[in-house]
């Protein structure tokens, strides 16, 4: 039925009304050869004129296909919007359609999959996956699964991510050249590319001489992480310990509660502290204060997914795992600076 309560017209009344087989109204609507253009145009005019749409969720799960890739994503993440809205016009245009399940506290990532899967997605696009590999892995071997931002070594899933250690040193490398010496990392504690992210701080530091000068304070990939530890270094600063000239935050969201808390606190960014972000979400240039930070091209990030998932359901991929790895770019904007004399 449709809204109003009335019966939804059939093909069955599309063939009464135009006067012919309903086979032949079947062969009109899959666009397929056995009916004169004289006898399409009637059909197609009276379907219209009683309204009639061709139900092709049924017709494509009745041959056992549903051409839908469901996507996994986190809601309050504004990167993960960012890929959303270019997954969309990459599964369209290969003929698919999008299925979008949220995690969120009380309904993590096994139900949000499970959902999409309930739904008879063909495939399912993880962004952002937090579960154990062993985990993914079984799920790659129950359906066709891609994760994007994180790289999943020994599991049987197709991964798209950005370099993190490029990413991390154009940061500390635009740092170190604007005169920073004393450098601080909020770490992204279990997010995806946080170790790798970690790893490549550690060593910048190291690569600059500042061995001495390595702090990581433990965080995540949330505002609330970077509300945390802006005020662990106001709390410092009152008790006489000096700022940082700089902190990298572990991603966009981490740096936006961080420039909260200076700012409430008095800090001038980047007079006296430059904050560098991480993936140039779309709210990291609508601030009233640019956010410098790494790019990660989500645009493409959003097509490898896409072409990965729809390139493995047609049997056109290796058995092999894929992995796509981005160069990202640094985006140099109003939160950095040159430290104070």
């Amino acid at each position: 039925m449709d809204g109003t309560g009335k019966q939804r017209p059939t093909m069955a009344d599309v063939a009464a009304k135009a006067k012919v087989s309903r086979a032949l109204v079947s062969i009109v609507f899959r666009n397929q050869p056995g009916a004169s253009q004289k006898t399409r145009d009637r059909v197609l005019r009276v379907a219209d004129e009683i309204g009639y749409r061709p139900d092709n969720a049924a017709r494509l799960l009745a041959r056992g296909r549903s051409r839908t890739l469901g996507v996994m994503l986190t809601v309050h993440n504004a990167f993960h919007a960012d890929l959303v809205t270019s997954v969309y016009p990459e599964a369209e245009g290969l003929g698919y359609d999008v299925l979008l399940a949220a995690t969120a506290p009380g309904h993590g990532e096994s139900h949000a999959v499970e959902s999409l899967i309930s739904h008879r997605c063909e495939a399912v696009i993880l962004l952002g996956p937090d579960a154990p590999t062993a985990d993914l892995d079984a799920l790659g071997r129950r359906t066709v699964a891609v994760s994007v931002g994180r790289r999943v070594p020994g599991a049987r899933v197709d991964s798209v991510r950005s370099s993190e250690g490029k990413g991390v040193r154009q940061a500390m490398d635009h740092l170190v050249e604007l005169g920073h010496r004393h450098i601080v990392h909020i770490d992204g504690g279990r997010g995806p590319g946080s170790a790798e992210r970690r790893r490549a701080y550690r060593a910048a530091m190291r690569r600059h001489g500042l061995d001495s000068g390595v702090r990581v304070i433990p965080g995540a990939h949330t505002e609330e992480s970077g509300i945390a530890a802006g005020h662990l270094l106001v709390a410092e600063r009152d008790r006489g310990h000096p700022l940082p000239t700089a902190v990298l935050a572990g991603n966009d969201r981490c740096a936006m509660g961080l420039l909260m808390t200076l700012a409430r606190a008095g800090i001038d960014v980047p007079g006296e502290v430059s904050v560098v972000g991480y993936d140039d979400s779309h709210l990291s240039h609508v601030m009233p204060v640019g956010l410098t930070t790494v790019r990660q091209d989500a645009v493409r990030m959003a097509r490898y997914a896409v072409r990965f998932a729809v390139e493995r359901l047609g049997d056109g991929a290796s058995e092999k795992p894929r992995e796509a790895v981005l160069d990202p770019k640094l985006v140099v904007r109003d939160t950095s600076a040159p430290p104070r004399p």
